[in-house]
């Protein structure tokens, strides 16, 4: 099992986080704030299984507009390792 905490420009939130679900991911939304300036971004948390994950980053990468600014990037992504999972 992997999680994915992507950091995304809220303009791309709604529909990142919409093409994620659409293609069967679960998602966690958290607003916040950071980089350049303290522009609004948002913290995607995608939990997923290892054989997913190629898929959920792609997803991510085709849903996230072109930056303004050829210096800034789409999203951060981290990719983690899990360890246990449960759900109650």
């Amino acid at each position: 099992m992997k999680m994915i905490i992507a950091i995304i420009r809220d303009e791309d939130n709604d529909q990142v986080t919409q093409a994620l679900i659409t293609s069967d991911y679960r998602v966690t939304r958290i607003a916040s704030t950071g980089g350049f300036l303290r522009r609004g971004s948002t913290t995607l948390i995608i939990g997923v299984h290892e054989e997913r994950l190629e898929g959920a980053i792609q997803v991510i990468k085709e849903n996230t507009s072109p930056p303004e600014d050829a210096n800034m990037n789409r999203a951060t992504l981290f990719v983690l390792n899990v360890e246990q999972f449960t759900q109650i």
